[in-house]
């Protein structure tokens, strides 16, 4: 079993930096690849990273490559999303979870969910 909480969501002017926590309870923690997620008002979840269990490989959408940096500290049980030069495009609700088995880009293809930490960049 593990449980995720998101933090560090909020209201930035475009071009600003957030990052994001989420803490992970449970000794499973380090072994699992974890994700981050995004949902836009009206639109459907959608991958934005996933790093992998040992932290070295990482995979991003598009749409944030380059501009985003997960990360992870398995001492700590925690995973990072460094959000840099955001964009009014990026608001959504930003979802940490974890692992399971499956295509990574694909939410049911994992198992753990946080509640979501809301980021707003204005314009």
């Amino acid at each position: 079993q593990v449980q995720l909480v998101e933090s560090g969501g909020g209201l930035v002017q475009a071009g600003g930096s957030l990052r994001l926590s989420c803490a992970a309870s449970g000794r499973a923690f380090s072994s699992k690849s974890m994700g981050w997620f995004r949902q836009a008002p009206g639109k459907e979840r959608v991958f934005v990273s996933r790093i992998h269990w040992n932290g070295v490989t990482t995979d991003y959408a598009d749409s944030v490559k380059g501009r985003f940096t997960i990360s992870r500290d398995n001492a700590k049980n925690t995973v990072y999303l460094q959000m840099n030069s955001l964009k009014p495009e990026d608001t959504a609700v930003y979802y940490c979870a974890a692992y399971s088995s499956g295509g990574m880009y694909y939410g049911s293809s994992y198992n753990y969910w946080g509640q979501g930490t809301q980021v707003t960049v204005s314009s």
